[in-house]
């Protein structure tokens, strides 16, 4: 399995892949879970702001993480509040703010973003459009060094590495269900959704259902008039 943390951005994916796993994952929790939307760990905005868009995560245990899309590429901020590089301990929330002066100014309006709650960080990364690798701003603190993950990003970007049995495994713990790990890729690679792709993983949604959340999404249905959401992606 590939490894993903604030050592390792080298296995994230690109700008437009991780734009496209988000909404995947915000498009099976929707599935999984379609009339509880505080019950999803994950979610996607294809319409955040004109120019914008935005996929998160909430754990429910005041865990998270934001990934901002403009134009100029994707800023990412996440919160993993146990950890010692977490600003969850006030003792390191000024330090953090120093690390946010490092952001470049064409992701001004993500780190302003009062969605985001900058207050609680622990890392976070970023890649120009045409850059080749992401960057990251980091800390230090005391005792940091002797944690395999400090600022909690190993335990967060897991779920971003495009395995399908990430997803499946987080299922079957969670939502305490066994899914089909062929829906899953289908949906993983975008496959236009059709009834008969939502019925190998909950029967009981109906696609006209969730057809607007899915145009919010920004992922394609089969037969249906996608100008606006793939125009996103």
């Amino acid at each position: 399995m590939k490894l993903i943390s604030t050592k390792n951005l080298e296995n994230l994916t690109d700008i437009d892949g991780l734009k496209r796993l988000l909404q995947s994952l915000a498009v099976l929790d929707l599935i999984m879970s379609p009339d509880d939307w505080d019950s999803r760990y994950y979610s996607f905005d294809a319409h955040w702001a004109e120019g914008e868009t935005m996929g998160s995560m909430r754990n429910g245990c005041g865990d998270s993480f934001n990934a901002w899309f403009d134009e100029n590429g994707c800023f990412f901020k996440g919160f993993a509040h146990e950890y010692p590089l977490s600003s969850w301990d006030d003792k390191n929330s000024t330090k953090w703010k120093t690390v946010l002066e490092k952001v470049p100014s064409e992701f001004a309006a993500a780190v302003g973003e009062p969605a985001f709650d900058m207050g609680s960080i622990s890392f976070c990364f970023w890649c120009h459009q045409g850059d080749k690798s992401w960057h990251s701003s980091s800390i230090t603190a005391d005792g940091a060094d002797k944690w395999e993950d400090p600022d909690g990003s190993l335990f967060l970007l897991e779920c971003l590495n495009g395995d399908p049995n990430v997803y499946q495994k987080f299922v079957e713990e969670y939502y305490e269900e066994d899914i089909s790990m062929a829906s899953i890729r289908q949906v993983y690679s975008h496959t236009p959704l059709t009834q008969n792709m939502i019925d190998l993983i909950n029967p009981q949604v109906l696609l006209k259902d969730i057809e607007d959340e899915l145009l919010a999404i920004g992922y394609p249905v089969e037969g249906k008039n996608m100008t606006d959401a793939t125009r996103l992606h």
